[in-house]
């Protein structure tokens, strides 16, 4: 196999200045609090959460009524199997949600939109996630990351009058980032748009543009030339999918999401208005991470709907099925399947609808609550589904077509698990997530230590950060050696019953020693800190698990308090908290050992040819085609597979 060359406008850039790309897209500054950024300090803020916001009465009757109509529309006019068979979502089952307003929920209402609270969206999305999950992630993509989100943040009056009535009702939008050799590293984009006029002229690939076969507007991510007229950078661009020049070259199909109207797009001397970019020069990526602040939410919204659905087939199932006098799930081992799926799809609902009430009052900075249900639900719901495949037997690994031919309930488990899979990958992977996450958590120790960890830094300028730091040091410590979780009484108006004031002493014992291993470790690897990708995935790993706790209880308190199944919310907080436990300590346990060390030996190893001959013995069923597809600029030599929806 022969390598392809490398595209000359691809840019080619070190890991530093990769590094600097990302950071400097990051928003610096905190000027909102923020529960989890606290929690990995060391510090238990439950005043942030608790009590459980509300959203109010006039978002609930607005929120309730949609859900009402959308829940009709999803039982008579979505068919999920068909949509699975024919792997395309029926042209008239997305007119009629844009007829029902679908398109348009958080869009507001003087655009044309439903005005739905994040809260009463991430509802709608689980709902009709539920009917087809390829549904679900068309509407999320339009709307999480697609055109209406950026623009309601950073767009002009102009183009929020432009666009957004448009996308509230007609017009599906998509989010253009990704290219053929440019995932998680944006630093090395290679899509051009270069100042012409009053335009700029588009020329790239894009690649897994989610409805992007199918979008009337996209949200373009391109690199501007640095002149003297352009401070140049990555920047973002609201493009009409209809423009001369681009072209739709191919619909990508995927082990799941059998309906994604998922491509790959060329862009090709494409034209754009400079009024139809969005923010300035430079600010594209700050936009797209903004974005996705909140954007993510939708994910694990969409992964509560798994769970539940999960559960429910699971309770049914196992009080159907016997085994050896008794129904299975009677029996320990599948007893306890069930159990996980309760007690976790209890908790994920709570941190989806925490997150998202905090998201509606904008009084709290989510950005990391929202990164860990993104995280923590696309984890859970693949753990979930896997489950009741499990619990299923041989029917949760038969396709819910064969079922129904041989006369038996229609149970798409199989498909459940497959589609499941790629939010572990969408919108951030776990690994990103966990390092996104982490630079986030460990901000404070990053901004005290400075220069002192730079590498590039003289003596002096080392020996000043080195004092700076030990004032910090000297006045945080201390408070983490104790607080309330150390007293008996602490916590106990979450004591009804069942206890979970135990758990939420955890919470605030387990956040203290969490900040003091964090600690730990950066004194032990300072600037190398950032290379232990192992640890610092556990270190957000643990923050997960504690975050998904406090939530867990809250929610159950404010269940309990309006006499909404209080005592059976209140068993399932207990559940889970006793399963997360257990996951923590685990977790705290491979902080320091672990095969972290091992695991890189074998890996160079692995890369140089050493256990090549570990390899024989096998047949390769792939072709030899290249890894990465040419992705050189030029005009498109396919067919345009770009299939409006009117």
């Amino acid at each position: 196999m022969s390598a392809v060359p490398e595209s000359p406008s691809r840019p080619t850039v070190t890991e530093r200045e990769a590094r600097e790309v990302a950071e400097a897209a990051r928003e610096q500054d905190w000027r909102k609090p923020s529960f989890a950024k606290e929690l990995f300090l060391g510090r238990f803020r439950l005043d942030l959460i608790h009590p459980h916001p509300l959203p109010a009465d006039d978002d609930v009757q607005r929120g309730e009524e949609f859900l009402a109509k959308l829940r009709d529309f999803c039982e008579t006019k979505i068919d999920g199997a068909t949509i699975e068979r024919d792997a395309r979502i029926p042209d008239e089952v997305i007119t009629g949600l844009k007829e029902l307003g679908a398109l348009g929920m958080k869009i507001d209402t003087k655009y044309g939109g439903l005005g739905l609270t994040q809260v009463y969206y991430n509802k709608a999305l689980a709902l009709v996630g539920s009917a087809s999950p390829a549904i679900g992630a068309l509407l999320s993509a339009h709307q999480s990351i697609g055109v209406p989100q950026p623009l309601k943040i950073f767009g002009t009056r102009e183009q929020k009058e432009t666009f957004l009535p448009r996308c509230a009702r007609t017009d599906i939008s998509a989010f253009l980032l990704t290219e053929p050799d440019v995932g998680s590293d944006p630093a090395r984009l290679a899509t051009t748009a270069v100042p012409e006029g009053d335009d700029y002229v588009l020329d790239g690939v894009k690649l897994w543009t989610t409805n992007g076969v199918v979008a009337d507007l996209l949200v373009v991510m391109a690199r501007v030339p640095r002149s003297d007229r352009h401070r140049g950078g990555i920047t973002a661009f609201v493009v009409e999918a209809a423009s001369e020049g681009v072209t739709v070259e191919n619909r990508n199909a995927f082990m799941g999401l059998r309906g994604l109207e998922n491509g790959v797009t060329r862009f090709h001397r494409v034209r754009v208005p400079a009024s139809q970019r969005i923010g300035e020069e430079g600010q594209g990526l700050k936009i797209a991470l903004t974005t996705l602040n909140t954007g993510r939410l939708s994910l694990p919204a969409m992964c509560v709907g798994s769970g539940k659905w999960c559960l429910k087939i699971a309770r049914e199932w196992s009080a159907a099925r016997e085994q050896w006098g008794k129904p299975v799930a009677l029996h320990e081992a599948v007893g306890s399947k069930i159990a996980f799926i309760a007690a976790t799809t209890f908790a994920l609902e709570a941190v989806v609808d925490l997150s998202s009430q905090m998201a509606d009052e904008d009084r709290n900075d989510i950005r990391i609550e929202a990164a860990l249900a993104k995280l923590y639900g696309s984890e859970m719901a693949c753990l979930m589904a896997d489950e009741l495949v499990q619990i299923r037997g041989g029917r949760g690994f038969e396709t819910a077509e064969s079922l129904r031919a041989r006369g038996e309930r229609a149970v798409p488990a199989e498909q459940m698990l497959r589609d499941l899979r790629i939010n572990r990958i969408f919108e951030g992977s776990t690994e990103i997530m966990h390092l996104l996450i982490a630079r986030e958590a460990v901000d404070a120790h990053l901004s005290v230590a400075g220069d002192l960890i730079d590498p590039d830094k003289s003596l002096g300028d080392k020996a000043r950060a080195g004092a700076g730091a030990g004032l910090f040091y000297a006045k945080w410590l201390p408070k983490l050696v104790a607080g309330p979780g150390q007293l008996p009484t602490a916590y106990g108006e979450f004591k009804h019953g069942v206890d979970l004031s135990a758990h939420l002493r955890y919470v605030e014992r387990t956040s203290r020693k969490l900040a003091r291993s964090t600690f730990y470790a950066m004194s032990r690897w300072q600037g190398k800190m950032e290379t232990k990708q192992g640890f610092l995935g556990r270190i957000v790993d643990i923050g997960a698990e504690l975050f998904a706790m406090s939530a867990a209880c809250v929610r159950a308190e404010l269940l309990r308090g309006r006499g909404e199944n209080g005592r059976e919310a209140y068993q399932l907080a207990d559940a889970f908290c006793h399963q997360a436990r257990i996951r923590v300590e685990e977790l705290f346990g491979r902080l320091w050992s672990n095969t972290d060390d091992l695991d890189r030996k074998v890996v160079k190893g692995v890369l140089s040819g050493t256990y090549a001959w570990l390899e024989q013995g096998v047949i390769d069923p792939s072709d030899d085609g290249p890894w990465i597809a040419d992705a050189t600029p030029g005009p498109s030599e396919r067919e345009n597979v770009h299939r409006p929806i009117r």
